[in-house]
């Protein structure tokens, strides 16, 4: 596994457990505060890290997949942005969505043959 892949799977299951955490805890404490700022960046750290990936595309350029990279960052912003300005509702509404983006980003790379997370889980 290159260091990239490593990098990208390792913040992408820590993201995953701290976020269902995020989810499940009091909204507005400052531990809330700290677990979503952690969360984001390590959400930053997945999108920018699929950057160094092309298996898609055999090291040529990226692929669709990167689109949801670019949303990823694109999505971070802006509950960033709304929550500074005391929007919850559009702030959680962009998190609870990149939360279920990495689940469904997840799950495609774990059951799609041919995908590293797939070969390391089942042997594919």
């Amino acid at each position: 596994m290159s260091p990239v892949i490593a990098v990208h799977l390792a913040a992408a299951l820590i993201a995953l457990a701290l976020g269902t955490a995020v989810l499940l805890a009091r909204k507005g404490t400052s531990r809330h505060k700290l677990m979503g700022r952690t969360w984001a960046a390590l959400m930053a750290a997945v999108a920018l890290s699929s950057f160094g990936i092309r298996q898609i595309t055999q090291g040529h350029g990226f692929s669709w997949i990167h689109l949801l990279s670019v949303w990823t960052l694109i999505s971070l912003a802006a509950a960033i942005y709304f929550i500074r300005r005391g929007n919850v509702r559009a702030h959680r509404g962009f998190m609870v969505g990149t939360f279920a983006g990495l689940v469904g980003a997840g799950a495609f790379a774990m059951l799609t043959t041919g995908r590293g997370l797939n070969a390391m889980l089942f042997g594919g």
